[in-house]
């Protein structure tokens, strides 16, 4: 019965996922599906994990990751929520660039490396630029679509009650774009760390978790590199969760009729 009420508390589902993991992967090392050199048990490697937290030998890492992924957040949102809203209030103006938009969206950023290098070096600037180029086009993406799928009926009716077009826009337009903007701004928090750890694993680094994973893998360090996974997705399912509950705390409105 505990049982069961463990699983049925909504507190505790999110521990399902990992415990899931876990089990799967304990399961392929006693299956011997992959060799124990290649995949250490499950155990070991978050005795590994760990460790390097108490030793502090992994924070420098997970630090220099992390600011680097935040700058190009922060320049992310600086540039494409704005260009989002205006883009978004004229949709024939967005539909002028919407190839342009499309093209580079779905262009892998990893591609644009050399581009990047080339105007920016091999510097920590080139790493932020190229995360905050990919992760703006999702913010400018779903923060124009947010406001040009603004509800209509209540477009209408605040124009109808002479409600200005600036407050129509501000109080109406703007407020019913939020659901889908903080949408946008979960993605591109995601994709500015994948850019940032790609980037760091490509482009001459000393700090930060790709440079980590990737040199762990160069010299056949398996626990260190499992372990500097994990923190990564770590990592990004906290930034995540950070946007969640901002977003379940500022829109709590959003969904409803």
């Amino acid at each position: 019965m505990n049982a069961l009420a463990f699983f049925y508390n909504r507190r505790w589902l999110p521990l399902v996922g990992p415990l899931l993991l876990l089990a799967l992967w304990q399961l392929m090392i006693s299956a011997q599906w992959v060799k124990p050199v290649l995949l250490p048990p499950p155990g070991e490697t978050l005795q590994h994990l760990a460790q390097a937290f108490t030793s502090g030998a992994i924070l420098p890492d997970v630090w220099a990751t992390l600011l680097r992924t935040l700058c190009a957040f922060a320049i992310a949102i600086a540039i494409g929520l704005p260009l989002g809203v205006m883009f978004g209030s004229a949709e024939s103006a967005y539909r002028s660039v919407e190839f342009l938009i499309d093209f580079f969206r779905s262009t892998p950023s990893s591609a644009l490396i050399p581009l990047f290098m080339l105007i920016f070096g091999i510097t920590d600037l080139n790493k932020i630029a190229i995360a905050s180029f990919g992760a703006m086009l999702i913010v400018l993406f779903n923060s124009a679509y947010g406001v040009m799928n603004a509800k209509k009926t209540r477009v209408m009716a605040a124009q109808i009650m002479g409600v200005s077009r600036w407050h129509v826009f501000k109080d109406v337009m703007l407020m019913e774009s939020l659901p889908q903007t903080f949408i946008g701004l979960r993605s591109a928090v995601s994709m500015a760390l994948v850019i940032v750890i790609v980037a760091e694993m490509f482009i001459g680094s000393e700090t930060g978790l790709g440079h980590r994973i990737i040199d762990a893998q160069q010299v056949f360090n398996v626990k260190d590199m499992y372990t500097s996974i994990l923190v990564t997705g770590a990592l990004g399912y906290g930034l995540n969760l950070v946007f969640l509950l901002i977003e379940k705390k500022l829109i709590h409105w959003g969904g409803k009729a």
